[in-house]
């Protein structure tokens, strides 16, 4: 059977499915309809206990439970949660399950039908987490996403049971077994998932991604709506005010109108900036008047005064003006400027009086929703043309009465944003500045009845590719992750997440336009972002997602996963995920990149923002283990059953192409921030010093290029270790004394070498230290940290290696022999793990001596520290929790400039934890 038939067959099937008895927990109904009304009517009981959680939305009860589809999707926080999950979804434990982190970076692009269907601020590629699924999970496993978006998450756990899907990224299908190569990765079938937003805006198109309905019905309802619209509306794209007119405007122009500063004249920055016959923008020109040279800077905006129909007052508006439109007649395009004929229909237009339902509603305070209330634009409709606002509300007024008005909703909510004045001219393309609700000079004024049709056509073209014959267990809730307490404790197999970025971008304000229209506001005092209009420092997203990762926390089961997709370069966002993540009880075992291939505005542009994102893998340790050190609190035997657990939980091998890469998380300096970040989150003592670490874990644990493994896990990394040649370096950005430290030890582990051969290279690397950092010279970090031959015993092995795989003469030779011997000599190289133990005990006195210092310097007086040893201070934050002195860890806290204590995750750890304890 062919691909088509295939796909009309399905078709056939969901037409047949809508009308035939649903069982819905344990209930049996008629049809979808009856099953829907029921639940619908029972949300409604259900409401005022639900009101008093955290995210209910800001909405009409009959707006809320006409958007939705209970018990598997609803408007506001979804009581039916548990309920499902315990009747209809798999809970219970897969045993054993032993899973590694995914540590392969990702990239994939966002050209495809699910992407193209909805556009929203931020989305991960669904195929990028798919492989985060596949990897982590079986089917019928419970997947989770607390701050979901557009569904991406759903949309993954529903194409792991697409064959075809799986194979596109590289994977075979061996039955139901899909691999790599031939190693097993999962197996094929759909995951249960669980959705959640605190915006209706987002949570609707979760459900419209991620649930079935009948598609042939709907396609059928869409189309007739839209020719009904078409037939009402098509007068307002005609060339001319003659409804007979056989050329359809597809866009029109409209500039803003300056004055001259030099002559007072109005400028229409269409005539002195935009030459169409080469396709250029200028950001010099001439005033057309008085042929001053001027840029946009120097203008002054024209301002008019407007009747607001709608508001029924005058305003005052920046003046815009009509100056292009490109219009079609047959299958040809052209172009030129508004005239007569033009000018006659716009004001048609605007005699035209609106009967139907738009929303009159005021731009919420915010830092990004108020930003053009210094041009006059102040509610909702004023963002349209009165054009764009006529078709859009006939649309509506006819989508409400179907039976598909969610799924109607969805392509019109697609189509808002693009239907509005945000949207900028350009030359070779158009579109808003994503992530804020900037107007530009030049706003470009879409058709948007061809907009309507364009959209529909992308939905169809991702729901017909996304069909399954299987009823997908998909559940969206609209809430905050806060309180996700209809959740169990326990139920969840693996979560992955897109948390909000800080204060990258201001979720509610840019969902804002959509919600009016949906009459359902997104209630934003849970929201987790920065925003200045919110009063929401660094302290308070940090507080928010410190509650929203306890959630996660909880409803995990132990030895089970989390992935964090992360977008932002801030090192004290970066941090506060971190340390949120680390205080609610997770271990963080890999972070890895995660390549989107195209960027936003702010991505582009932003020094806040970065293009490629970063993924942190984390896991739910054992409670049996907790309760083990627990029991062993103040010996150093908590410090190893931690190890144990952690060590078995980190990859293997990571390698490919012939060439290995050093697994960071396994070298023993990361082991040992881990262990400590552990002991302090859970309000233990750190058991144990940097030296006895580093000693014991070479002594315990067999150790391979530099990483500790368990001895279950070294035969199969010496396997792999066998087929590959080459080390690939661990790319680091020298900052501070600590990754200069690291850097010097990998220059040194591949080649031992002296000050002379090193220090020229350490000069380029330390260009980029943070100002306050005091960073030792070279000759002090090598003395403190690593050793010198100087001839007086044999030559060390990892210098007598090198020597022989690099000097033809001096293969063969033991390392005894003189000339070897002078070769080597003043070479720095990486201690034994003996002797690093005596050097880190020798560096840990010297840089708690170089603490002391400033303790006694800031006694005597009261301003900050400006320029320090940081590794002195996380060397005395650590020694004075280890002597429950909290006191002085807070003290010395509030001299430190507050950015060092929010970039180093380290100090931000102790600080927060020692506040706490002073507060119990």
């Amino acid at each position: 059977m062919s691909q088509k038939d295939n796909q009309l067959s399905f078709l056939d099937e969901k037409s047949a499915a809508d009308n035939a008895p649903v069982v819905c927990l344990g209930m049996t109904f008629e049809s979808e309809e009856v099953r829907r009304n029921y639940f619908r009517e029972e949300l409604r009981k259900k409401l005022p206990e639900l009101k008093v959680i955290e995210g209910y939305p800001i909405g009409e009860d009959e707006d809320i439970i006409a958007l939705s589809d209970p018990p598997y999707y609803t408007a506001c926080p979804n009581p039916w949660l548990g309920e499902v999950i315990a009747k209809e979804m798999k809970v219970e434990q897969q045993s054993p399950y032993n899973k590694t982190p995914y540590i392969g970076d990702i990239v994939e692009g966002k050209n495809d039908a699910v992407y193209n269907a909805h556009s929203y601020h931020t989305k991960v590629p669904y195929k990028a987490i798919m492989r985060y699924i596949l990897h982590y999970t079986e089917p019928g496993d419970l997947v989770f996403d607390g701050f979901s978006g557009t569904g991406m998450t759903g949309v993954a756990a529903k194409r792991c049971a697409d064959p075809s899907e799986i194979e596109k990224l590289g994977y075979s299908i061996d039955e139901l077994d899909v691999k790599a190569s031939d190693e097993l990765i999962s197996k094929l079938g759909e995951r249960n998932i669980i959705l959640s937003d605190l915006s209706p805006a987002a949570s609707l198109i979760s459900q419209n991604y991620n649930n079935d309905f009948n598609i042939i019905e709907f396609e059928q309802e869409a189309n007739k709506i839209i020719d009904i619209v078409e037939q009402e509306c098509k007068w307002l794209y005609k060339n001319s005010d003659q409804s007979n007119s056989k050329e359809n405007i597809n866009y029109t122009v409209w500039s803003d109108v300056f004055t001259c500063p030099s002559c007072s004249s109005e400028i229409i920055y269409w005539d002195v900036a935009v030459n169409t016959t080469e396709k250029k923008m200028y950001n010099e020109f001439q005033c057309d008047t008085c042929s001053v040279r001027l840029d946009k800077k120097s203008l002054d905006r024209s301002w008019h005064q407007v009747y607001d129909e709608f508001l029924k007052e005058n305003i005052s508006m920046a003046k815009q003006v009509p100056v292009n439109i490109n219009y079609s007649i047959g299958t040809k395009r052209y172009d030129h400027k508004v005239d007569e004929e033009q000018m006659k229909l716009l004001k048609k237009i605007e005699q035209y009086k609106l009967e139907s339902w738009i929303p009159l509603i005021r731009m919420p305070e915010g830092d990004e929703s108020r930003r053009n209330d210094r041009i006059g634009i102040t509610h909702v409709h004023q963002y349209f043309t009165k054009r764009n606002l006529i078709v859009l509300s006939t649309f509506y007024k006819h989508a409400v009465k179907s039976k598909y008005v969610n799924q109607l909703l969805f392509f019109f909510q697609a189509s808002i944003t693009r239907a509005t004045k945000t949207n900028r001219f350009r030359f070779g393309g158009t579109g808003g500045l994503s992530g804020t609700l900037y107007i530009p000079s030049l706003t470009f004024e879409r058709n948007v009845i061809l907009l309507l049709k364009n959209k529909l056509r992308d939905f169809l073209k991702m729901i017909k590719e996304t069909g399954s014959t299987e009823k997908n267990k998909s559940l969206v809730t609209t809430q905050s992750i806060t309180e996700a307490n209809s959740i169990p404790n326990n139920s969840v197999d693996y979560i992955f997440t897109d948390p909000p970025f800080g204060k990258n971008l201001m979720y509610s304000e840019l969902n804002f336009l959509w919600e009016a229209w949906l009459k359902v506001l997104t209630n934003n005092k849970t929201e987790a972002i920065m925003n200045n209009t919110q009063k929401k420092t660094l302290f308070e997203y940090q507080k928010l997602m410190e509650k929203s990762f306890a959630q996660y926390f909880r409803v995990l089961k132990p030895g089970r996963w989390i992935t964090i997709e992360f977008s932002n370069s801030q090192a004290s966002v970066w941090n506060a995920i971190q340390e949120s993540l680390q205080k609610v009880g997770f271990v963080i075992a890999d972070v890895s990149a995660l390549d989107k291939k195209q960027g936003s505005f702010k991505a582009v542009t932003s020094t806040i923002a970065v293009k490629q994102d970063l993924v942190i893998t984390a896991y739910k340790p054992s409670k049996l283990n907790i309760d083990k050190m627990r029991k062993q609190t103040n010996t150093e035997e908590s410090a190893w059953i931690f190890l144990n657990q952690h060590l078995e939980k980190l990859p293997v091998f990571s390698g490919s192409k012939g060439e290995a890469s050093i697994i960071a998380e396994r070298t023993t300096r990361i082991l040992f921030d881990r262990m400590i970040a552990f002991h302090v989150q859970h309000g233990f003592p750190v058991p144990i010093s940097s030296a006895e670490f580093q000693l014991g874990v070479t002594q315990r644990f067999p150790m391979r290029d530099g990483m500790a493994f368990l001895e279950s896990q070294v035969a199969d990394y010496d396997k792999k270790r066998t087929i590959v040649k080459e080390f690939s370096q661990m790319s680091l950005f020298v900052s501070d004394e600590n990754s200069a430290i690291e850097w010097i030890r990998q220059q040194l582990m591949r080649k031992p070498q002296t000050r002379q051969d090193l220090h020229p290279q350490f000069m380029k690397e330390i260009r980029h230290i943070a100002k306050h950092e005091q960073l030792p010279e070279l000759d002090s970090l090598l003395v403190q940290n690593f050793l010198r031959y100087e001839g007086d015993e044999v030559v060390p092995d990892q210098i007598g290696s090198y020597l022989r795989r690099n000097y033809h003469d001096l293969r063969g030779f033991e390392n005894s022999d003189i000339k070897m011997k002078n070769k080597a000599m003043n070479r720095w190289y990486v201690a034994d793990p003996n002797k690093q133990a005596d050097l880190e005990k020798l560096r840990e006195k010297s840089l708690l001596r170089e603490f002391g210092s400033y303790v006694e310097e800031l006694s005597t007086h009261k301003k900050k520290l400006k320029q320090f040893r940081t590794e002195a201070i996380r060397a005395g934050f650590k020694k004075s929790w280890s002597d429950k002195d909290y006191t002085k860890i807070v003290t010395v806290g509030d001299r430190l400039p507050e950015s060092v204590i929010q970039e180093d995750d380290k100090l931000l750890m102790y600080y927060d934890n020692a506040q706490i304890r002073l507060d119990m």
